[in-house]
C-alpha cells in the first residue's frame, strides 16, 4: 500500500499538481441548522444587534451562590417572613471530583455567573454593561441521586449501560439570562445620563419573544433575590419561564457591582418548544380606529396585567390593542388604592366604528374588571 501511495505521488509530481482539478466535496443533506440551533442563533443575534454583548461564564459555583437565585422555572426560595426564618436549599448537583471544593456545585441559574462577570468588567474600567449569556444549567429533581460505575472497557456499552448512563445525568435545560449595571444612555452634550433600569430587562425579554415568534406575558412577581415591586414573572401560555427586574441592592453589593443591576432569565428550551410552529402574519387593517382612554381605581395588590386582561376579555372582538399608560397614586385616589389609565384602540374590519360601538366596548370591559376586581372608573 506504501508503494501505490508513493507511485501516485510520482506520477503527480511529474504531471503537475497544478494540473489537478480542486473540487469541494458535496455536503451530505438534512446536515444543517436543526430548529432549536435556528431559534438559539436567532434569538442571539437580536439581542447583540440590541447592542448587548455574550459572555460565556463557568458552570461551577458554592452552595450559597446558587441559592441566590435558583432556577428559571420557580424562586429556590420564598421571601423570608423573618430573621428567623428557615432558608432552603436549592437542589443542585455536587460534583464529587472539583477541581475547588469551594466551587463544587453545578449551576442552577445564569445569572451569578453574568454578575461575576460584569463585577470583572468594572473592576477593569468598564462600567457600562448589557451582558447576556445563553447555556446549560443543571436543575436535579429532590430527592435524586445522580451518578455511574464506571464502564467497562475495551467493549460497546450494552443498550442497557448506555440508557442507565443516561438516566444518570440529571435534566439540563438551556436559559438564556442578561445583566445590566451602568448607563444605558451615556452623558453628552445636551443629554443627562441614563441608567439601566428594570424596564430594561423587560425589553430584553420582549426582543426574545419577538426574535423567536413567540408571545410573552409579562406579570407582576417576586423573587427573593428581586427587589419588591420591580420584579416580573414571564410566562409562556400559563407556564412560568423565568423572572426579569432588579436585583436586591443586597444582592449587588455581595457582587461588588454599585448601583442599580438589573437582569432576567427565561427557560429558552421552553421558548423553542413552542417557536416551531408557523407564525401567521397579521392582517393590516383597512378601516378606521376608534381610541379611548379609561381610568380605573383598584386596590394596590392588583396587578395591572389581571385588569387590562379583563378589559380586553370583556371589551370583546372590537378591541385591538390595550395598553397601561399611567399609574397615579396621589390626590383624590382612595388610601389603598391606585388609578390606572389604559390607552384602547378599537377597530371593525368590515366597517367605521361609531363612537357610540366603541363607548359600549369599552364599557362592557370595565365592567367585567368590577365584577372581578372591584375597578371602578375614576372621577
Amino acid at each position: 500500500l506504501t508503494d501505490k501511495w508513493t507511485l501516485a505521488e510520482e506520477v503527480a509530481r511529474i504531471v503537475g499538481y497544478d494540473l489537478i482539478p480542486a473540487e469541494l466535496p458535496v455536503a451530505p443533506p438534512g446536515r444543517g441548522y436543526t430548529v432549536a440551533q435556528t431559534l438559539r442563533r436567532r434569538v442571539a443575534d437580536a439581542l447583540a444587534s440590541a447592542g448587548h454583548t455574550e459572555v460565556l461564564s463557568y458552570p461551577f459555583f458554592d452552595e450559597a451562590t446558587n441559592d441566590l437565585f435558583g432556577s428559571a422555572e420557580a424562586p429556590a426560595v420564598a421571601p423570608a417572613a423573618s430573621a428567623e426564618s428557615v432558608v432552603t436549599h436549592v437542589p443542585s448537583v455536587r460534583l464529587a471530583n472539583a477541581l475547588d471544593d469551594n466551587q463544587g456545585w453545578m449551576r442552577t441559574s445564569l445569572i451569578p455567573g453574568l454578575l461575576q462577570t460584569a463585577a470583572r468588567n468594572r473592576s477593569r474600567g468598564l462600567t457600562d454593561l448589557a451582558l447576556f449569556e445563553a447555556g446549560l444549567v443543571f436543575l436535579p429533581e429532590v430527592g435524586a441521586t445522580y451518578g455511574h460505575a464506571m464502564l467497562p472497557g475495551a467493549t460497546r456499552p450494552s443498550d442497557a449501560e448506555l440508557a442507565a448512563l443516561d438516566a444518570a445525568i440529571p435534566p439540563q435545560p438551556r436559559h438564556i439570562a442578561g445583566v445590566f449595571n451602568g448607563d444605558a444612555v451615556v452623558r453628552q452634550p445636551g443629554q443627562r445620563a441614563q441608567s439601566f433600569d428594570y424596564s430594561h430587562a423587560l425589553d430584553a425579554v420582549r426582543l426574545i419573544g419577538s426574535a423567536a415568534g413567540v408571545t410573552l406575558e409579562i406579570r407582576q412577581g417576586s423573587h427573593h433575590s428581586f427587589h419588591p415591586g420591580r420584579c416580573a414573572q414571564v410566562l409562556l401560555g400559563d407556564a412560568v419561564i423565568g423572572y426579569a427586574g432588579e436585583v436586591l441592592p443586597t444582592v449587588a453589593e455581595s457582587f461588588h457591582l454599585p448601583g442599580r443591576v438589573v437582569a432576567f432569565e427565561l427557560d429558552l428550551d421552553a421558548i423553542s418548544a413552542v417557536a416551531g410552529n408557523p407564525v401567521t402574519a397579521a392582517e393590516v387593517p383597512v378601516m378606521p380606529a376608534a381610541t379611548q382612554d379609561v381610568s380605573l381605581v383598584v386596590g394596590v395588590g392588583v396587578a395591572s396585567a389581571d385588569v387590562q386582561a379583563a378589559l380586553v376579555e370583556g371589551a370583546g372582538e372590537l378591541l385591538e390593542h390595550a395598553r397601561l399608560v399611567d399609574i397615579y397614586d396621589g390626590e383624590n385616589v382612595p388610601e389603598g388604592t391606585r388609578s390606572l389609565t389604559y390607552a384602547l384602540r378599537f377597530r371593525a374590519s368590515d366597517r367605521t366604528l361609531t363612537q357610540a360601538e366603541a363607548t359600549a366596548a369599552k364599557e362592557a370591559g370595565v365592567a367585567l374588571a368590577a365584577a372581578r376586581f372591584g375597578a371602578v372608573i375614576r372621577d
